[in-house]
């Protein structure tokens, strides 16, 4: 998967940890555990054209959380976009 320029992005993260860096958006949900105004970061990532063949062919979608607490997350399909606008171009992360 490669990184993608999330739209309304607020931030990016983890360029000073030495990762690429990885813009995301701040919202607010409604969460039916923690209740309304939860913060939450959503980032974008789009298949690289193989991971696409594979996963159209059955392959699961992996999800990997760096350290040993798993918070919570959710995964969701963005809107498809009227422009590749928001696909990464080349150095720009």
């Amino acid at each position: 998967m490669e990184i993608g320029r999330i739209k309304g992005c607020t931030r990016v993260i983890g360029r000073s940890q030495g990762y690429y860096g990885l813009p995301l958006r701040d919202e607010l949900i409604n969460d039916s555990v923690t209740g309304p105004d939860t913060p939450c970061m959503v980032t974008a990532w789009f298949p690289t054209p193989d991971e696409l063949v594979a996963i159209n062919a059955g392959a699961p979608i992996h999800l990997r959380v760096v350290g040993i607490g798993h918070p919570p997350v959710m995964l969701g399909v963005g809107e498809t976009p009227d422009t590749p606008s928001t696909q990464p171009r080349e150095g720009e992360l």
